[in-house]
């Protein structure tokens, strides 16, 4: 590949260099999932496969993997995969253009799951195939065509001589990595690298940066990649934290806080689309510093703290002390940021996190809002709010924490806490929410927050009134 300029799209080199045009493109920021298509990582001995988006994923990033796009799938004979011929039995394409993506997803999950004897349950496609969307069939044949995969003759993929050729392409790669993108295999590599191309754009799963190639039409000459930093793709366990690595795909990621917390699974789930959480890192989005990033709320609430690392040494910082402006962020030219580190949760903690946004699936927060309370008593002892959606940068919602700080945990601390975090932010208007919704949601999220805190689970009839009077 090293004739591929470091910022070339892999949607760029499947349809324009090799005439794969089974693979479409539709958004071209990662949202529709038409261009979707799947990897395979030597894992454990097998492969591990994740559907991904190709459009904003770029081409060098998937040196030393296995690739399947659509026309990878029907057999030599013609005869089609078990992915495919379920769309077809389940009458799940129209007019074809979402076709393929879903077929990969399909593919994806059929690896995953019914080839390692697990069935596919309507909730899991639903799950899975959340970051694939569909303007005309409807989901239900497609649902359909995800359970019938199962009832159809098996189709398998020789993993051990992909394996074999995978290792064969790594070894390859470390003796001739160079040039324009640089894929560092090693933590002191990356640093000594970054300590020598400052000027390089840092990426990981490019599911932002990916937009300012296919959006803003940015070009960078030099590409520092840190996925395949060993050190940083583990998630560490341990008595008081966990730490995850900054190239911890999100998928992973949210399993770790899941495990935790299982109360999380649908805030998890919610983060986007599949094909964005299995190519997106925990560390990308902490480092990109969107206001309206869905895991800093959560990683606010719940006490994370960064470490950033250059080949000076190490430094330790609270996630909400890490921002400085609008995308702008303490890091100095020669560091990146390395772990996060989420504290275990605690005897008593009562913990629930909130994403507001005008679809349930795959769609950007107008509001994001996590609270972590632990009572003594009766009495808040220690309380963390973090929010998204309302400021410049994701924030910790100070005054709503010291409204509610050493006080009985009654329905007038809970109003008193809504009244600061309606007045502590000054929101703004845009296509996802007016300034006055998001405000009004705030404090409405926290009278839910009491609720569920006594055992109710849905917010009162007035608080949805307010919401759809304020919807924009």
């Amino acid at each position: 590949m090293s004739n591929v300029p470091p910022d070339r799209t892999l949607l760029e080199v499947l349809r324009e260099d090799l005439a794969c045009t089974g693979t479409k493109e539709g958004c071209g920021e990662g949202d529709c999932g038409a261009c979707t298509v799947v990897l395979g990582e030597a894992h454990e001995g097998g492969l591990q496969y994740r559907a991904i988006n190709s459009c904003i994923r770029l081409a060098h990033s998937i040196d030393g993997m296995a690739l399947w796009t659509v026309e990878d799938l029907a057999g030599a004979d013609g005869s089609l995969h078990p992915a495919q011929e379920a769309m077809v039995q389940c009458h799940g394409s129209q007019c074809g253009f979402c076709t393929p993506g879903f077929v990969m997803s399909l593919f994806g999950m059929y690896q995953n799951h019914v080839a390692r004897g697990e069935p596919v349950t309507r909730e899991l496609a639903q799950e899975e195939l959340s970051g694939n969307l569909c303007r005309c069939t409807g989901y239900r044949p497609i649902l359909d065509a995800a359970q019938q995969m199962e009832q159809l003759p098996r189709s398998s993929v020789d993993e051990a001589a992909i394996v074999q050729q995978l290792g064969a392409l790594a070894r390859e790669g470390a003796a001739t990595a160079a040039g324009p993108y640089l894929a560092p295999r090693s933590l002191p590599d990356l640093l000594a690298l970054r300590a020598a191309h400052p000027e390089a754009q840092v990426v990981a799963g490019c599911t932002d940066v990916g937009l300012w190639v296919t959006k803003m039409h940015k070009q960078f000459g030099r590409v520092l990649d840190v996925t395949r930093v060993a050190e940083l793709r583990r998630v560490e366990r341990h008595e008081d934290h966990v730490a995850i690595g900054a190239a911890v795909t999100l998928t992973e990621a949210f399993e770790a806080l899941v495990q935790d917390r299982p109360q999380l699974k649908t805030f998890a789930n919610r983060f986007a689309g599949l094909p964005v959480r299995n190519s997106g890192t925990l560390g990308g989005n902490v480092a990109n510093g969107s206001p309206i990033g869905d895991s800093m709320p959560l990683l606010i609430a719940l006490g994370a703290q960064l470490v950033l690392a250059s080949a000076r040494g190490e430094r330790e910082l609270p996630l909400e002390q890490f921002y400085t402006g609008y995308r702008k962020n303490v890091l100095a030219p020669d560091e990146v940021v390395a772990w996060i580190r989420v504290p275990r949760p605690v005897p008593g903690e009562f913990l629930r996190a909130y994403k507001i946004s005008k679809r349930f699936d795959d769609d950007i927060s107008a509001v994001c809002l996590a609270v972590n309370l632990r009572l003594e008593d009766g009495v808040v002892a220690h309380v963390a709010i973090g929010a998204g959606g309302v400021a410049a940068t994701p924030v910790r919602a100070l005054q709503a924490e010291a409204a509610l700080r050493g006080r009985p945990w009654t329905q007038d601390a809970a109003r008193a806490a809504a009244a600061a975090l309606r007045s502590e932010f000054q929101p703004i208007s845009d296509m996802r929410a007016s300034a006055a919704y998001r405000s009004e949601v705030l404090g409405n999220l926290m009278q839910r927050f009491w609720l569920e805190s006594q055992g109710q689970q849905h917010i009162n009839l007035e608080s949805f009134r307010i919401e759809e009077a304020l919807a924009p």
